[in-house]
């Protein structure tokens, strides 16, 4: 069962997802907070799978909530950020804070639900097309100040070809397909990857390719 803990200050909002969520058969919701510093302590206590994040919270941001939950949590949940705007300086704030997904709030029922599962798993949403696009404009914004030492010459060659495609929001089965090997090599030489750049999950991943360099930026 995926435990979910809910982070945003309108109560109807968090009744309507847990709610949602409820029906979902392989999930529920362990608890409710309505800000970030409440967010931080009850992620602390319940250790949830998967954080829904507000980022805009009068009683305390969900920014620094998903920094303090990422980086002082062991094991740390995967975050899944919910909010109103694509392209929105709080969405980039909470990528770089190391959130694992992005999701609009308008988003349909199994779009909410398969986020959580698939973060749940680790998997992050790189495939989400909205996702990359937010994904290509922070790493547009930061890569000036990306520092030195995170290029492409930290991964072997094959290392590199796998992110890529994950970049491209490939499966680690449709990497495997493409390159002709068995799937557990691609899982191999992914988290060998994620270990030298130092990537918590796929969705970082992700961030660090662009950021690096070893994708390009699309116009």
């Amino acid at each position: 069962m995926i435990s979910v803990l809910l982070v945003d200050d309108q109560p109807m909002l968090r009744a309507g997802f847990r709610s949602l969520i409820g029906l979902a058969g392989d999930m529920t919701v362990v608890g409710e907070a309505a800000d970030g510093p409440a967010a931080v302590r009850m992620a602390r206590q319940l250790g949830p799978d998967v954080v829904c994040m507000d980022v805009r919270m009068p009683g305390g941001d969900g920014l620094t909530a998903t920094r303090d939950i990422v980086t002082t949590l062991d094991p740390a949940p995967a975050v899944l950020v919910l909010t109103t705007y694509e392209l929105d300086e709080y969405v980039f704030g909470a990528l770089e804070a190391g959130a694992s997904g992005f999701l609009l709030k308008d988003a349909d029922v199994d779009t909410l639900l398969d986020a959580i599962r698939r973060l749940a798993a680790g998997q992050g949403m790189v495939d989400q097309a909205v996702t990359r696009r937010v994904i290509m404009e922070f790493a547009r914004r930061r890569r000036a100040t990306a520092p030195p030492g995170t290029g492409m010459d930290l991964l072997t060659a094959r290392e590199a070809e796998i992110v890529r495609r994950l970049a491209h929001g490939l499966s680690n089965a449709e990497i495997a397909a493409e390159l002709v090997v068995e799937v557990s090599t691609v899982k191999s030489h992914l988290s060998r990857a994620m270990a030298k750049i130092g990537a918590r999950d796929r969705v970082q991943t992700v961030i660090w390719a662009y950021r690096s360099g070893l994708l390009p930026l699309e116009p």
